[in-house]
């Protein structure tokens, strides 16, 4: 199965910093991402957007682990980004232990049950992901007024704005999910009604 339209390097030729980003991942997940087999092409690019990606994704703060990964799975959604929204959407599941509700996000996420907090957070995801965005003092504001920090509505936007990058370079590379992503977190009870 072809994952990337330019190919990948060989284990063999990778540095060894990135083929040890490979091992851990073997080890971790079972398998290696094809987004690090995609970008392996070019080591420097892989190096800085997995950093940019963990300073997002894993950073301590008011995000929760699971509100990040809704926003790349709302964004990428948006953007029609096969790869993202699937190996995102399995991240989701796994974090969050709500597949149904990943899967809601996923499709769509305005019609999904989200609790206000989630859906304050994808609205302002939204719209940083709208072609031209510029944020109005007033928007700011007014996630400020609804709890949120300057910390965090950075981090909203910082992911939002990633993810649309990582969208468009995975349409670039025709980048296709990895078949494990299908599966992860689909064994997980679905919430009782009530």
């Amino acid at each position: 199965m072809t994952f990337s339209r330019f190919g990948e390097t060989s284990e063999n030729e990778l540095p060894d910093d990135i083929r040890e980003i490979y091992e851990q991942n073997r080890n971790k997940i079972g398998f290696v991402p094809n987004v690090f087999r995609a970008y392996s092409r070019r080591p420097e690019h892989f190096r800085a957007f997995m950093l940019y990606h963990d300073v997002l994704m894993r950073a301590k703060g008011g995000l929760s682990r699971a509100e990040r990964e809704a926003i790349v799975v709302a964004v990428s959604g948006e953007n029609h980004c096969q790869y993202c929204v699937t190996a995102h959407g399995a991240a989701l599941r796994v974090i969050g232990k709500d597949p149904a509700l990943a899967e809601q996000i996923a499709i769509n996420w305005r019609t999904a049950d989200l609790e206000p907090r989630l859906r304050r957070i994808l609205t302002f995801a939204s719209r940083v992901n709208e072609p031209a965005f510029a944020a109005a003092d007033e928007e700011i504001e007014g996630m400020r007024a609804a709890g949120f920090s300057d910390e965090e509505i950075w981090d909203i936007a910082a992911i939002a704005a990633f993810f649309g990058f990582s969208n468009r370079m995975a349409g670039l590379m025709d980048m296709r999910p990895n078949p494990e992503f299908y599966e992860m977190g689909r064994n997980v009870p679905a919430p009782k009604p009530g």
